[in-house]
């Protein structure tokens, strides 16, 4: 949908799905502007007084379509005709129509070709003026989403309408249960102001669509715009209904103004499709579906809810469907105007294209932390969550030396959950391990060597710009490794703040672990080939369900890029004697793995137990309901001390798998421990966080937390 006024561009891409609705008898036919098109119906009125009950409403139906057919068929010539006036075209749809600047000639009524009183005419070149929304209506969309890739979409068209909008928003999605996890847990830790977000369950409906033939790739989401009367609450009036593949130009109040102009029994208002292509002659037996003229594009449509169940809709699109089913045998949903659900179609050739890519771009790339605006003048429902945060906020002292570090804690990053298709069943023999990771855009090489190494379920936590989240969207879908695995989550953590957030990495990883045991891992370590089976055997030998066991992975490094990975124990025991494998941290940091007691493990055939030290952090296989990492600490310095810490607290047991070993892979210094070693603030702040940390361990563990504090004292 395109119009242009005084030089100013209004763009909105929409995609389509096919809606039955034969019975519409008056639109707006615009000559220069395509502008949305109300469309009324008419009330199912018995024709006699027979005509009562189920089968005289029915009755009454059927006498008022074969009254319209006419009045179809009338219009679908005129659709087809060329525009009366050619040098006042202004037709935008895939680049075939002219590129002329005028005002829309409105037609109105059921008598085509005549004018509204006040409608602008002829080579004017003022718009038409819009009537204005109220500063705080609140604009209402309702949107069907269902699955991962829907689901990734979406946020792009909410980016927009989030950029341009002046007024409270509510978004109605209809969603499946993927789609429900994924979008609550983003608006959620969006947090934006006056947004109000309600799901209805998608799978609830599928019984009132689930019966029409459909062919289109979207499925039986795509006819489910046909209940919103029924699904949406009934004191809801008004609602725009979007595709999640759009991209939003302007301010939608300029949109929700359209019902104003909603007259009599108009009820719906739609665009018709731009391009000639679905006028089904392009070439010989093109027949590309069946519609009036172009037919009308359903990727945006204004529903006046009142109206429509006063009409008695359910009824009337049920019959409709049934009458057209008789000849069509299913329903075909066509291409549209701009519609970004492929690739390729970034590099569309049309001399409008170049506009809609970079602003589908923009928005895609868009930092949506950007987007958190308080809208003045307007009351807003309590949000409770928020409410808090800034009480938090407001009792930091922002004359602390360390007030940065601690206002991290509570810093709520906007999530993503479930960035890819996601699709894994833990086994039936309740064994099964997921390992957790976490990385920024400077580790992504890591992940096909992982997959490459182990093969169970993965779940990854990435910190990323909305630009570099597109970035990697781009190299997953390129590695045939990455898309050959379905049973790897990614987890998209946006940046926020001037620290890397690792154990909020952590625990958003964690929690969402669906196997019953997790192997707590970094991302730049490759585990031996065969220890995801080797875990799961060592669930059952060592009652891991019945216990509280952390088993830990005995870690090496190496300096060279390149390493003939061993594929034994006897292999690796040999390279470390030969110097190409060290035991972790051997050089910086002992005490991080020594009581892991590697000359033990050198001959060691049995699991031995071994006992918590300072500063101890291995790698360790954890039953899910571990408890989370702690966010205080950020950065380089601590995250897994205490998180070990926290475990020996809570009486685990640490014993060293003889046969388990996972190899650190070199790289460049992160720029976390780049600033611990050169910002002395940030060494005395890490100071004062395990201080604390230590004293909360003694006041929720009593006498027992002592010696973690002796033991500190004394390393």
């Amino acid at each position: 949908m395109l119009g242009i006024c005084r030089g100013r561009r209004k763009f909105l891409a929409a995609s389509l799905a096919l809606l039955f609705i034969p019975a519409l008898t008056w639109l707006y036919l615009s000559a220069a502007n395509f502008s949305v098109k109300p469309l009324p119906l008419s009330p199912l009125e018995p024709q006699s007084s027979t005509l009562v009950g189920g089968a005289g409403e029915r009755q009454a139906l059927e006498l008022r379509v074969r009254e319209v057919e006419e009045e179809n068929r009338a219009l679908r010539r005129e659709l087809s005709q060329p525009p009366r006036n050619p040098t006042h075209t202004n037709h935008h749809g895939n680049g075939r129509h002219g590129n002329q600047s005028h005002a829309p000639v409105v037609r109105e009524g059921s008598r085509h070709g005549e004018a509204p009183k006040g409608a602008a005419t002829g080579n004017s070149s003022d718009c038409v003026s819009q009537p204005v929304v109220d500063k705080c209506e609140t604009i209402h969309m309702a949107i069907v989403c269902a699955g991962y890739n829907a689901s990734r979409d979406v946020v792009t068209l909410v980016k927009s309408v989030l950029f341009h909008r002046r007024n409270p928003l509510h978004f109605h999605f209809i969603t499946d249960s993927i789609a429900q996890q994924i979008l609550a847990s983003l608006f959620r830790t969006w947090m934006v102001p006056a947004v109000r977000v309600d799901f209805y369950d998608a799978d609830e409906l599928k019984s009132e669509v689930s019966w029409i033939p459909n062919k289109h790739y979207s499925g039986i989401y795509g006819l489910m715009k046909l209940v919103l009367t029924k699904t949406l609450p009934s004191d809801l009036q008004k609602v725009i209904v979007l595709d999640t593949d759009i991209t939003f130009a302007t301010d939608i109040a300029e949109l929700w103004a359209v019902f104003h102009k909603f007259k009599g029994q108009q009820v719906l208002g739609l665009v018709e499709n731009q391009s000639d292509w679905y006028l089904g002659n392009l070439w010989k037996n093109h027949r590309p579906w069946p519609a009036l003229g172009r037919g009308f594009n359903t990727g945006v449509i204004l529903l006046l809810l009142d109206r429509l169940r006063k009409l008695r809709w359910e009824q009337m699109w049920r019959l409709t469907a049934e009458r057209e089913l008789m000849s069509m045998l299913s329903t075909s949903l066509a291409d549209q105007v701009i519609h970004w659900n492929s690739p390729k179609k970034l590099r569309v050739k049309n001399k409008h294209v170049e506009f809609f890519r970079n602003l589908y771009l923009t928005f895609l790339e868009y930092d949506g932390n950007l987007l958190r605006r308080e809208l003045f003048g307007c009351p807003s429902e309590t949000d409770h969550n928020s409410e808090n945060l800034q009480k938090t906020l407001l009792e930091l002292d922002e004359d602390d030396p360390c007030y940065e570090f601690r206002r991290e804690r509570f810093t709520v990053h906007r999530t993503h959950l479930y960035f890819l298709h996601y699709e894994y069943e833990p086994s039936a023999d309740q064994s099964d391990v997921t390992l957790v990771a976490q990385l920024s855009m400077d580790r992504l090489q890591m992940l096909e060597a992982i997959c490459k190494h182990w093969e169970g379920p993965i779940s990854l936590a990435l910190y990323l710009s909305d630009a570099e989240a597109q970035q990697f969207l781009r190299y997953a879908q390129g590695s045939e490794v990455l898309m050959s695995r379905s049973n790897v989550g990614y987890h998209i953590v946006y940046k926020e703040g001037q620290f890397y957030p690792v154990n909020l990495l952590r625990n958003v990883a964690m929690r969402q672990v669906n196997t019953p045991y997790m192997f707590l891992s970094d991302i730049d370590f490759l585990p031996m080939y065969g220890l995801y089976e080797y875990l799961r055997k060592s669930v059952v030998q060592l009652d891991m369900a019945n216990t509280k066991k952390a088993l830990v992975v005995p870690a090496f490094e190496t300096l060279r890029y390149r390493l003939s990975y061993p594929k034994s124990k006897a292999e690796l025991l040999s390279q470390l004697d030969m110097g190409t494998l060290f035991t972790f941290r051997y050089h910086v940091w002992t005490k991080g793995h020594a009581p892991t007691n590697f000359a033990k493990w050198r001959t060691a055939t049995t699991p031995y137990r071994v006992q918590w030290e300072a500063d101890f952090e291995p790698y360790v296989m954890v039953r899910r309901d571990c408890p989370e990492y702690d966010r205080r600490f950020v950065g380089f310095g601590w995250n897994k001390v205490a998180h070990i810490m926290e475990l020996d607290a809570q009486e685990y047991e640490f014993v060293v798998l003889p046969n388990a070993y996972m190899i650190h892979m070199p790289h460049a210094p992160s720029f976390d421990i780049t600033k611990f070693r050169s910002n002395e603030q940030y060494r005395v702040c890490l100071k004062t966080l395990k201080e604390e940390f230590q004293q909360n361990m003694s006041r929720r563990y009593g006498f027992a937390a002592l010696k973690y504090m002796t033991a500190e004292n004394n390393s």
